[in-house]
């Protein structure tokens, strides 16, 4: 009975750090994000809220499914829903870091860090249940995107950069 309450609270949970990160930061995107130099590449604004919906959902259920399938916070849980647990909390830091900071240095250092943890929990899910590290697949690759599109922004705003002048 209590099953569906365990899977929508898993499945919403990334969605409430990635709201309140653009909650916090949406005035800084047209006022300091549209100046940066971005590459011809850089995905249009209106694609990130869709595509993070997606991706927060689906990292969300495959929290639950690997939590379902260790039986709850047992002491099998602890590595992989660890590893989960840091890498969102990373991911939750990013737009503050890059947006509210504006610390394009530190923002870089965030997202490769997160980077390593996302593929260290695709890792250690595999073994557990395969569909929920299939179900992280789509985020690992927009996390390369991104990734790719920071250090880009990183090494085209040096304007941007700690210590330097605004």
């Amino acid at each position: 009975g209590r099953m569906w309450a365990y899977t929508v609270g898993f499945t919403v949970l990334p969605h409430v750090g990635g709201f309140l990160g653009w909650f916090l930061n949406r005035k800084e995107i047209p006022a300091w994000y549209e100046k940066l130099k971005k590459p011809s590449w850089c995905p249009s604004r209106r694609v990130f809220p869709v595509a993070w919906t997606v991706l927060y959902t689906g990292m969300g259920y495959a929290s639950y499914l690997v939590w379902n399938d260790l039986g709850g916070c047992s002491s099998k849980a602890i590595v992989p829903l660890g590893l989960y647990g840091a890498q969102l909390a990373l991911n939750w830091a990013w737009p503050p870091l890059f947006f509210g900071a504006r610390n394009l240095s530190m923002a870089l250092v965030d997202i490769l860090l997160l980077d390593g943890l996302a593929i260290g929990t695709a890792c250690s899910w595999y073994r557990i249940n395969r569909v929920a590290a299939l179900l992280l697949l789509p985020y690992l690759g927009w996390l390369a995107m991104a990734t790719c599109l920071t250090i880009r922004i990183w090494k085209d705003n040096p304007e941007h950069k700690p210590g330097k002048s605004d």
